[in-house]
């Protein structure tokens, strides 16, 4: 999306042993979340033991980075100085076409224009040398 800021002054995520390969794969401009061996099932927030059958067996797989906005808000108020400049924003939540949801902000589009349901791809924004946040942008059907 556009080169790492040094001056990135927005809050950044706590990166963890649970979660680097989240992190690491958004770096590497690869979504991928935690699937269960034994049901299948894929989920977010990364978790010790799958939340549907509690197997301990599970393995980080790629996804599709498409899905659908299933809500969002417009924050007309900031609450950490980092966003002060970007006033109205957006914060939406995706559920990918695998199942899982992920709290993001749209880009490329007008606020007035999301809708629940709008088709969205992600996009890899480079904040820092070290963190990649996964955004997302509408994309026709």
């Amino acid at each position: 999306m556009k080169m790492a800021n040094p001056n990135y002054s927005k809050p950044l995520p706590a990166i963890s042993e649970l979660n680097r390969p989240y992190w690491d794969g958004l770096k590497n401009h690869r979504l991928r979340l935690q699937q269960c061996a034994a049901c299948a099932t894929i989920w977010s927030p990364p978790a010790p033991l799958c939340p549907r059958c509690w197997s301990r067996e599970i393995v980080w797989t790629d996804l599709s980075g498409r899905g659908r906005v299933n809500s969002w808000v417009i924050f007309h108020q900031s609450y950490f100085r980092g966003f002060e400049g970007e006033l109205p924003y957006n914060v939406a939540e995706v559920e990918l076409d695998e199942g899982p949801r992920l709290l993001t902000n749209l880009v490329g589009v007008d606020h007035a224009a999301i809708r629940a349901g709008m088709r969205v791809e992600i996009v890899f924004d480079e904040v820092t040398e070290a963190i990649t946040l996964a955004k997302f942008r509408p994309i026709a059907e």
